[in-house]
């Protein structure tokens, strides 16, 4: 990973996490960007007008992914404001430094990092992060670290996915998934603690207040997500990604010998909770954190 301060980059050997979502994660990512951007758009639609970003501002983005939150903030911040991205998978900053450079925006900068270990201190006015801060192993370290990014009084909102009862489309093809296949080892390879390991309030309360933070509030916000244009798109990002994808990989050949089976479970929930018409939409909900570094 890079760990970059004000003018210099100093190169540290990538973590086994890093490496692991570089080597194994990112393909799959990549393959259903048209989910994890397109179908994850409701939420940052429900909070970027309210977000406290003027004009001129600058904006650090961790976890930036593909970069669409980036673009966003850019557009907000205007030309004489600035937005950092930063990612620690190669493949999306690359999606990201194309799409810039494709719309002409002289704005946004990507830089490679993990937010666990460092981000830039150059006093930035808003630090914020979509469905990123759940994955971190060492989630106080990383949220200090986007405390640490800010100026004093500045401020910071992530998103984080709320209990596996109010989100049924994670929830609900790991469950699936469970009564055909073994839970993963200790050993196994995985993305982090998880996307609900950030669903209690008091626990994570906790942890922003060990990180420095005040002022923390919390919003809920329920919204549709895509999770594929069909169902068998959608029976393919499950096993590909998120809770039940980890199952299924880690099961290795006996998941393969049993996908015929797992694959007809999972159709048959889908059809009885997805909504909408255009693509399959089903019900998730989040939380909306916010908070401020002290003056």
């Amino acid at each position: 990973m890079n760990v970059m301060k004000t003018n210099t980059t100093q190169v540290m050997e990538d973590t086994p996490f890093v490496e692991f979502w570089n080597e194994v994660l990112a393909p799959k990512f990549i393959r259903f960007k048209h989910v994890l951007v397109d179908g994850l758009s409701q939420h940052s639609k429900a909070i970027f007008p309210n977000l406290p970003v003027r004009v001129g501002d600058r904006v650090l983005d961790v976890g930036c992914g593909f970069g669409d939150t980036a673009i966003k903030l850019a557009d907000m911040v205007g030309a004489g404001g600035e937005v950092v991205g930063v990612d620690c998978c190669d493949k999306f900053l690359e999606y990201a430094r194309n799409d810039v450079q494709s719309r002409k925006l002289g704005n946004i900068s990507f830089q490679r990092g993990d937010a666990e270990v460092a981000l830039p201190t150059d006093g930035f006015d808003f630090v914020f992060a979509r469905f990123g801060t759940m994955f971190f192993a060492n989630p106080v370290a990383g949220l200090r670290n986007m405390r640490k990014a800010l100026k004093p009084g500045g401020q910071m909102v992530h998103i984080v996915w709320r209990n596996r009862k109010d989100n049924p489309w994670l929830s609900m093809a790991k469950d699936i998934v469970m009564q055909h296949l073994p839970e993963p080892g200790d050993e196994a390879q995985t993305c982090g603690p998880g996307p609900f390991s950030m669903s209690n309030e008091e626990t994570v309360r906790k942890m922003m207040l060990a990180a420095g933070y005040e002022n923390v509030t919390f919003r809920k916000v329920d919204a549709q997500v895509l999770v594929g244009n069909n169902v068998q798109d959608a029976i393919d990002f499950q096993l590909a990604i998120g809770p039940a994808g980890e199952v299924f990989r880690e099961a290795g050949q006996k998941a393969e010998r049993k996908r015929d089976i797992i694959e007809a479970a999972l159709a048959e929930a889908i059809n009885k909770q997805k909504r909408g018409t255009t693509g399959i939409v089903m019900d998730s909900s989040s939380w909306v954190i916010s908070a401020s570094n002290p003056k």
